[in-house]
């Protein structure tokens, strides 16, 4: 698998995008940093989308992609998530007030976008993928998703803080190769962190103990912080990956 970091941060500034990850070309792990990094139709020959939560910086190209695709493709971006996220995206985004709902246009047999409901712990096929969800420590029923492909599994927690089923069900996988997490906050806020879920590199350093040992990449550390959450990870004692640049590839 060819994951192409289209965004990895935890917010939004000159060159900070949020937080798309593109597999292989066509499957996309969240939509925060899509509509502005790729061409047009780059953004067309994208076929399926995990979302992982309803929080802004996660769903909000999903608008950007309808409008710059519209009638560019024989079928609908397909959309997958949990019910809870799915009924979110539909009553504040696609909601024909702050955006024209796609999922009935250009018609509610040819839309633009189809939202599909992700069940907990029930992997599904999405084209050459094998996917399961599993909930995590965040916002509005928020999943972390398995993704496995020709032998080789990726784990995207998404946002979280402390959590653990996610990492039950990891260590039963032979095959996990990498997972991708975040890091947010300074150590100084975990407060902060604590009342929005989200990591800071304390928390993250207990964190590290319960997953299995294979290559653990940092994502969406706030830029405002960036330096300084750096400099905690560099002490916490374990060797992890921080993603530094949007448009990183990695190849599993």
């Amino acid at each position: 698998m060819k994951i192409h970091v289209l965004g990895g941060h935890g917010g939004l500034a000159k060159g900070f995008a949020t937080t798309s990850f593109l597999i292989d070309n066509t499957l996309l792990v969240d939509a925060g940093g899509v509509a502005g990094t790729l061409s047009v139709d780059d953004q067309a020959k994208i076929e399926n989308i995990l979302i992982t939560h309803c929080h802004l910086d996660h769903i909000k190209d999903l608008a950007f992609l309808c409008d710059n695709c519209f009638g560019m493709k024989p079928g609908p971006f397909h959309v997958y998530t949990h019910a809870t996220v799915k009924g979110i995206i539909k009553a504040h985004l696609l909601n024909d007030i702050v955006w024209p709902d796609f999922t009935l246009l250009p018609s509610s047999d040819n839309p633009t976008i189809k939202l599909h409901e992700v069940v907990e712990k029930q992997p599904f096929l999405v084209g050459d993928y094998s996917v399961t969800g599993v909930k995590v420590n965040h916002a509005h029923d928020a999943m972390g998703y398995f993704i496995e492909k020709a032998g080789k599994t990726i784990l995207f927690t998404g946002d979280t803080g402390p959590t653990e089923n996610i990492w039950k069900l990891a260590h039963q996988i032979d095959n996990l190769v990498a997972i991708f997490t975040e890091v947010s906050f300074p150590n100084r806020l975990q407060n902060v962190a604590n009342l929005s879920d989200h990591h800071t590199a304390d928390s993250l350093k207990a964190e590290l103990r319960k997953m299995p040992n294979v290559p653990v990449i940092l994502t969406h550390l706030k830029p405002n912080y960036r330096e300084e959450i750096m400099q905690e990870i560099s002490r916490i004692g374990q060797a992890v990956q921080v993603l530094e640049d949007d448009g990183v590839v990695f190849n599993f």
